[in-house]
């Protein structure tokens, strides 16, 4: 526009000149000073339409297929040397990053549902597992019951009965762990105190070293304002985490059980002098199944995230290996969702 403004000023002038002078010579002049200026106003429109105007028109257009959702889209004018393509540079940039982000998110969903149908899957065998096998195990304890009973007190079948009782024990706790996975119950959510929560779980994992040479120290944190959580559920994952770091360490060692906060989240760390967790492995580690360990089911730790997930935290780990491994809890103080129940 202020060119227009150039273009019309000059016109004026040269009207204004032929005009007033009558003298030939100054009027000629004029008109050939006149003609000339308005040749280089029109030289100047077109050269600024062309620099300009048509870039701006340009990036109209791809912004408006980009509003459509084709994100394939980039200018022309990048290449040029001057602020004009500077501007095309970075909006091409953009789209690129959009892209990626795109890609990100359609791999990032076809992954959840694969979660989510795999889950769907276990929840249907999880129930199959509980109705084929539980029933005749529950069956199995009840004989083995009868069996101890009448059994002389001296007798060395004694001992084979305490055995297969543990057995039975523990493919109870495999089935309740893959229920469990397959069928989550929604977290009863109330305000309390985190330390208590975790000093409970940090009590019942010391009962099960009591017979070995490692420590489990807790460091907590008096001035911790209260968490939304449901201790239940948040206690059985801390304990998942400290058996994990226990069954990790072969010998004297020491599991290290820290409260803190980081942002708006309270903090529980989890570090252990084990083994430690080698880098291929970290990425699986809570898919459920899959386990490293020979008597282990693989679904403690995929339990675990789905909890702390469902709290609206995270799960960080980190591990090096003949070093140990140390994993982070982090819940939110105050869960805002809509599907929560809070007591």
């Amino acid at each position: 526009m202020p060119v227009v403004f150039v273009l019309l000023a000059g016109l004026l002038l040269f009207i204004v000149a032929t005009v007033s002078f009558r003298d030939p010579e100054r009027h000629a002049v004029l008109m050939v000073a006149g003609a000339g200026a308005v040749a280089i106003c029109g030289v100047s429109i077109g050269a600024l339409a062309y620099l300009i105007q048509r870039p701006m028109v340009e990036l109209q257009e791809k912004i408006a297929l980009v509003s459509e959702g084709n994100l394939d889209v980039a200018v022309s004018f990048a290449k040029r040397n001057d602020e004009i393509g500077d501007l095309g540079r970075n909006f091409n940039h953009m789209m690129q990053q959009l892209r990626e982000s795109r890609e990100e998110i359609e791999t990032l969903h076809r992954t959840q549902m694969s979660r989510a149908e795999h889950l769907a899957t276990l929840g249907e065998l999880a129930a199959g597992l509980a109705h084929e096998i539980r029933n005749p195990l529950a069956g199995i304890a009840g004989v083995i019951e009868i069996i101890g009973r009448d059994l002389p007190s001296t007798s060395p079948a004694r001992a084979v009965v305490k055995d297969v009782r543990l057995e039975i024990a523990q493919i109870n706790r495999i089935l309740t762990d893959l229920l469990e996975t397959a069928r989550p119950h929604p977290p009863q959510i109330c305000r309390s105190n985190l330390n208590t929560t975790v000093e409970h779980a940090v009590m019942l994992a010391r009962q099960q070293v009591l017979s070995k040479p490692i420590k489990i120290e807790l460091q907590q944190a008096p001035d911790l304002s209260e968490v939304e959580h449901d201790s239940d559920q948040i206690h059985q994952v801390l304990l998942n985490l400290l058996l994990n770091a226990v069954q990790a360490m072969e010998g004297a060692g020491t599991v290290r059980v820290d409260i803190g906060s980081r942002d708006d989240c309270a903090t529980v760390l989890v570090s252990d002098t084990g083994r430690g967790i080698p880098p291929q492995n970290i990425p699986n580690i809570f898919r459920p199944f899959y386990t490293t360990k020979g008597n282990g089911t693989g679904l403690g730790l995929s339990l675990a995230r789905r909890i702390v997930e469902e709290h609206h935290g995270r799960i960080e780990v980190s591990s090096v290996v003949g070093k140990g491994s140390k994993f982070t809890v982090l819940l939110p103080f105050h869960i805002v969702a809509a599907e929560v129940a809070v007591l």
